[in-house]
């Protein structure tokens, strides 16, 4: 588990109103770690935030923790209702 994946998985967990509906699922590639964030219904919406901030600021923190040899982290948000 890459300190990427990790963060997410705390942070979404931290704003959900279920956390047991999180899912995180972690996936290496030649251009790096891609990390897919999954949950339902009004859960998701926090995930986003008003205008995508809060998804824009999970998706930093993700790229400052990530390891050094990943270039590039990617963090997709997808509904699972």
């Amino acid at each position: 588990m890459s300190r990427a994946k990790n963060i997410v998985e705390i942070i979404a967990r931290a704003l959900a109103d279920r956390p047991d509906n999180i899912s995180v699922i972690e996936n290496e590639g030649r251009q790096g770690v891609h990390v897919e964030l999954s949950t339902a219904g009004k859960d998701l919406g926090r995930m986003i935030g008003r205008q995508g901030r809060t998804a824009s600021s999970i998706r930093v923190l993700a790229g400052l923790v990530a390891e050094p040899e990943d270039s590039d982290v990617t963090v997709d948000f997808i509904d699972n209702s």
